[in-house]
């Protein structure tokens, strides 16, 4: 579905929130080594990009929002970061095809794309681990076992309780951001005095 001037125009503000967020905020948690930050960057750039979505709930929306934020990444003091730009584009086809596959934009149709967005997170150093930085898939698993055991308090050899527990955190996280967004992208739309487009389903 080919998408307006205006409608473009729209996303690519929500598109370059992302990526400021991705800049600003990414620079300061890997500077301070937050754990979990990548969930934490995941669930504000879907969080933006899925209100973006409800404002203009056409297929392809999203990921024309990831491309925009991947494209601003560029700009990351230090130089390209391939790693991020992939999360920032595979977080954004996620959720584009989560959206897609529905039928009707609805709360639980967002929650389900933020949640299977943030999982990605978990996912991610199984893909860009070996073939960007080399890493054994042995050794990307023992380093998210250490990082599950620090985070729960659970031993490393109980490797199935720390798989699930992250898990739940991730689609939790990603859940509460999608279902959050719907609720923000009718605040907005409501204050603008625009119609709820995309938002028709109460539940």
């Amino acid at each position: 579905m080919k998408h307006s001037t205006r409608e473009l125009a729209i996303l690519a503000v929500f598109g370059t929130l992302w990526g400021l967020v991705e800049i600003s905020l990414g620079s300061v948690l890997k500077t301070l080594n937050i754990p979990m930050s990548g969930v934490v960057l995941a669930a504000i750039g879907l969080t933006v990009a899925l209100t973006g979505r409800a404002f203009v709930p056409r297929r392809g929306s999203t990921l024309f929002i990831g491309v925009i934020a991947m494209l601003l990444k560029l700009f990351t003091l230090g130089g390209v970061v391939v790693g991020p730009m992939i999360g920032i584009l595979t977080e954004a086809i996620v959720a584009e095809v989560v959206l897609s596959l529905m039928v009707k934009p609805s709360r639980l149709s967002f929650a389900l794309a933020g949640g299977m967005g943030v999982v990605w997170v978990l996912l991610q150093p199984f893909v860009t681990g070996p073939i960007l930085f080399g890493r054994t898939l042995v050794t990307v698993w023992l380093d998210l076992l250490d990082r599950g055991s620090q985070l729960l308090g659970l031993d490393s050899s109980a490797a199935v309780w720390i798989l699930l527990g992250l898990l739940a955190i991730h689609l939790l996280v990603g859940g509460f951001v999608g279902w959050l967004s719907w609720d923000i992208a009718r605040q907005l739309q409501t204050r603008l005095g625009r119609p709820q487009t995309g938002l028709t389903n109460p539940s």
